[in-house]
């Protein structure tokens, strides 16, 4: 069977059309924010409204039209088989809406979020939040960044020198008895709710020091934010201390993860019987 290998991609060449494509996705989405708007429930019982379909087709159109030789998997479009997947070397992987249940709840809290996986490694990542005028967006050969509004976008890194009680990052949507006994081990600390992909950028740019996640994602909520924190010097591990991959089995749950960002404190430890 082919294996098509990683392809030699300038990241930071195609980086700025991303952000503008995930800004207009999010313009779309914004387009229905701003009124009524139906829900619909699909077969897993998560939500699904007109804002995720419409800027997942924008950006599947926009996707297609920059890179045609490159595969789209998208929360909103079909799951192919894994033995065709397998042979991907790079490809785009996308939450046109991360966060649907704030979107719903209408606080602000969902983003679009669009990363570009290389040899089962997100290697870019942008995440925009367009209620908050919020984007985070960064590469692996360089860097990362925040832009609010049309502010100059500003460089950011985790925090590595932070002392006191720890920050940790919890979803506003899913809460559950596995994260609670890993902050009752933790000792002191700081909990910080947030929604959707967010959370890993709060690690990102050093406002938090963890974003534990003990309960089920699937690879498209968490490509995009995970390249923004790597870029930031984090990192995203599975409980057995393995960086978290994609596109590397058949179904696309990921595991159980820690997004670290200060890496001086052992944050596996609290997670051992």
């Amino acid at each position: 069977m082919l294996t098509m290998r990683p392809m030699n991609i300038d990241t930071e060449k195609l980086l700025p059309r991303i952000r503008e494509i995930a800004r207009e996705a999010g313009q779309a989405i914004m387009e229905v924010y701003n009124r009524d708007f139906d829900v619909e429930y699909k077969d897993d019982k998560s939500p699904l409204t007109e804002a995720d379909l419409a800027s997942h087709r924008y950006i599947e159109k926009a996707l297609r039209s920059l890179t045609p030789d490159l595969p789209i998997l998208s929360e909103e479009s079909g799951v192919p088989d894994y033995a065709e997947r397998r042979n991907w070397g790079d490809y785009w992987l996308v939450d046109p809406l991360d966060g649907t249940k704030e979107f719903i709840k209408r606080n602000g809290e969902f983003t679009v979020n669009i990363a570009l996986i290389s040899n089962h490694e997100p290697v870019l990542g942008v995440v925009n939040a367009p209620a908050r005028a919020l984007e985070y967006f960064g590469s692996q050969t360089g860097g990362a960044f925040k832009a609010v509004a049309d502010a100059a976008p500003e460089s950011i890194s985790v925090s590595t020198e932070h002392t006191g009680s720890a920050r940790v990052v919890g979803s506003r949507s899913h809460r559950g008895r596995s994260l609670d006994a890993y902050l009752e081990k933790l000792g002191d600390y700081e909990i910080l709710p947030m929604g959707s992909s967010l959370k890993f950028c709060l690690v990102a740019d050093g406002t938090a020091d963890i974003y534990p996640r003990l309960g089920p994602t699937n690879e498209w909520d968490t490509a995009a934010a995970h390249a923004v924190l790597a870029a930031a010097g984090g990192e995203v591990v599975q409980p057995d201390g393995h960086p978290l991959r994609y596109n590397a089995k058949e179904p696309l749950l990921n595991p159980y993860f820690l997004a670290i960002g200060d890496t001086c404190r052992n944050w596996l430890s609290y997670l051992r019987p």
